[in-house]
């Protein structure tokens, strides 16, 4: 059997080159919103006229927005059931799975939330001790 070489060119040359942008806009789409979900977004500090106002970036409170006593702050976390201070066991401090943080501890200590083992590690400032840090929310 042989091959016709001449009808096969010519059967190049008359055809079109077809593109096909289904796969090309898929991939589009998904790297978009591979960045949309990726990306950090940060308000300006605009607030809303509320007592609420929190930094956008960090999502802290903003202490200057706030009114009443703002010593503490309640960190409300679902299935609550273990809070480490500096490594001192404060678990018996949680109300309704909730805790109520020192607002120094917020800005200079440090703050680990572990949903799945529903722990919340706390490192504190210096010179804070862990009954200082942490209360148990009214």
């Amino acid at each position: 059997m042989a091959l016709d070489i001449k009808k096969h060119r010519e059967k190049i040359k008359e055809s079109k080159p077809e593109f096909n942008l289904v796969p090309f806009i898929d991939i589009i789409f998904t790297l978009l919103i591979f960045l949309v979900v990726t990306s950090s977004f940060s308000s300006t500090g605009v607030s809303d006229g509320t007592d609420n106002a929190t930094d956008g970036a960090t999502g802290k409170p903003n202490l200057t927005d706030t009114s009443g006593n703002a010593e503490y702050y309640l960190l409300p976390i679902a299935g609550l059931e273990k809070v480490v201070v500096n490594g001192q066991d404060m678990s018996s401090l949680i109300k309704n799975h909730a805790i109520a943080i020192q607002t120094r501890v917020m800005d200079e200590g440090e703050i680990s939330i572990k949903p799945r083992e529903r722990i919340v590690i706390i490192t504190t400032p210096p010179g804070m001790t862990p009954e200082q840090a942490v209360h148990s929310p009214d």
